[in-house]
């Protein structure tokens, strides 16, 4: 049986992945309650949010009508309690400090009501670690949304081990209702899968940029134009499944795994540390390569995602 939807959302915290979330239920026409302790950051949330979600209806992501009838109803309190209170669904997205999130989970159980689902936008902390302080664990569990939350639709759903089968299906029932496609994980690990494929990726994109093999324009164009649009479109074991013709991943492993093999065995990056120096030249490095305004940049990577969501979407329909 589907979840009815949230009669009500309350998101804390109003940054970046905050307000990408608030906007995503917003313009699904979901009230939503937003509380952020920080009154700068509120601030800025209550002009960032309503255009994030208003992009959504200029990207053909969202109706406009429902997303102004979700905007009416989005509002920011000025505390815990008045957001929280008769929340169906409680989305922590405060920044990556275990403790701060300890805190919070904890203070978000004293004032939910008994059935409000509580999940955290983690992208990596142990869910033991982030719900350590709370007591009823059966309806805590990570919902790890990738960035920008409101237009990439995969979202990590990370249980906790004592989270109940129904709470995992009520969070995996609201976000296929906002359009996501949510993927349970069956164990949690530090940084959960998609970061730690981020990590090993970027970790080697880094090396090859600070090794003067490639320009940052070029190493973004090899990863996003390469690996990055088969991975689009297949994943990277359908797409070595395929690599080989009819033999299928037994030929691909028995003509190629010896060159992969042969990448592993010391040619890749193995550092564990991003040295000050190293960071200086890799951010001059990327700032030298992206001259325009941060927000235009953002803006043209959001008319691309949306391309790319489009054409996805119409090739699963025919």
């Amino acid at each position: 049986m589907t979840e009815p939807l949230p009669r009500k959302v309350a998101v804390i915290g109003a940054g970046d992945i905050g307000a990408g979330w608030a906007a995503l239920c917003a313009s699904a026409g979901w009230p939503v309650a937003m509380f952020d302790a920080n009154s700068r950051t509120s601030e800025r949330a209550f002009t960032e949010v309503p255009r994030r979600a208003r992009a959504l209806a200029a990207l053909d992501r969202a109706t406009p009508g429902i997303v102004e009838r979700g905007l009416l109803e989005f509002t920011q309190t000025r505390s815990l309690l008045q957001a929280v209170q008769d929340a169906d669904w409680v989305i922590e997205a405060i920044h990556e400090d275990v403790l701060a999130k300890q805190k919070l989970t904890e203070s978000i159980e004293q004032v939910a009501g008994p059935d409000t689902l509580i999940t955290s936008s983690s992208g990596g902390l142990m869910p033991i670690e982030i719900f350590g302080r709370v007591r009823r664990l059966d309806r805590c569990l990570v919902t790890h949304p990738l960035n920008p939350p409101e237009l990439i639709p995969l979202v990590e759903v990370v249980p906790e081990g004592r989270t109940s089968p129904a709470a995992v299906q009520r969070a995996v029932d609201y976000l296929r209702a906002l359009g996501r496609y949510p993927i349970v994980l069956k164990k949690a690990v530090p940084g959960y899968v998609v970061n730690r494929i981020a990590a090993a990726v970027w970790r080697e994109c880094i090396d090859l940029v600070l090794r003067g093999v490639i320009s940052v324009e070029d190493l973004d164009r090899a990863a996003s134009l390469g690996p990055g649009i088969g991975w689009a479109a297949a994943g990277p074991h359908l797409t070595y499944h395929l690599a080989a013709g009819e033999g299928g991943v037994t030929a691909f492993l028995q003509h190629l795994l010896g060159s992969f093999e042969h990448l592993w065995e010391g040619k890749l990056a193995t550092w564990h540390r991003l040295e000050p120096d190293q960071q200086r030249a890799l951010t001059h490095a990327i700032e030298k390569a992206y001259t325009k305004d941060v927000g235009m940049l953002r803006e043209a990577r959001d008319r691309r995602l949306s391309a790319i969501l489009r054409a996805l979407e119409q090739a699963r329909t025919t």
